[in-house]
């Protein structure tokens, strides 16, 4: 759910008449993007540069004027007490499957790759987040994933997205691929046993948020060892 009450309630009030014009009114029409929408043998990116799928939940909406444009590119980020309101909602139960063009993520020394959403810290104690929290798996080929654990129970979420507060923005520079200086949640190939993949996959398991603003936030993800 973005924060922002203020701004948020604006946003809310016109959504309805882009929602018309970019996606014919429905919430959900977005639904699966053609497969040749990420061809091997694009430009290689380090951030998200194609939507290979995108099924939205109930209660998305919110972000859905700028799709896909507004889940492309570097994170936006809002620092630890702050969430970002440059993200798409995913809705209850939504997911969203993205490539890098031609580039493909690699496992390397540490973390592979950072997804950013847009948790903040209530009240200083970095115990205490306003989360959505996200299921993250990986695929070669977009048919065949493979999930990363999620542990949603309690904190430390490890293996979750949505809950490590975001510092990296568009004037990071590099620093969007250091999840010291970027913050996100950092996911490692290690972890599943697997050496090379090329989408990220997304699925909301907070089932939290009224709408158009339910579900996970997507804001952006970043490959720190990428391919190419």
């Amino acid at each position: 759910m973005p924060r922002g009450v203020h701004r948020l309630r604006v946003v809310v009030a016109l959504s309805p008449l882009v929602l018309t014009s970019a996606c014919g009114g429905d919430p959900g029409a977005p639904g699966p993007v053609d497969e040749e929408a990420c061809p091997a043998d694009a430009e290689p990116t380090r951030t998200v540069s194609c939507v290979l799928d995108f099924t939205p939940g109930d209660g998305a909406g919110f972000g859905m004027d700028a799709y896909p444009d507004i889940v492309y590119g570097p994170p936006h980020g809002g620092a630890s007490s702050s969430g970002s309101l440059d993200v798409l909602s995913l809705g209850k139960g939504g997911e969203i499957a993205l490539g890098f063009g031609g580039n493909t993520i690699v496992n390397g020394p540490g973390p592979d790759f950072i997804v950013f959403e847009n948790p903040f810290i209530i009240g200083g104690d970095p115990e205490k987040v306003f989360k959505e929290l996200g299921e993250v798996s990986v695929s070669a080929d977009g048919e065949t994933w493979t999930t990363f654990s999620c542990q949603a129970d309690a904190y430390p979420y490890e293996g979750c997205a949505g809950w490590r507060p975001v510092l990296g923005t568009p004037d990071s520079g590099d620093g969007i691929y250091n999840p010291e200086v970027a913050g996100g949640d950092v996911f490692d190939l290690e972890a599943l046993g697997i050496d090379e993949v090329r989408f990220v996959r997304i699925k909301d398991i907070s089932n939290f948020g009224a709408a158009d603003t339910a579900g996970f936030d997507l804001d952006a993800v970043a490959i720190v060892h990428p391919s190419r």
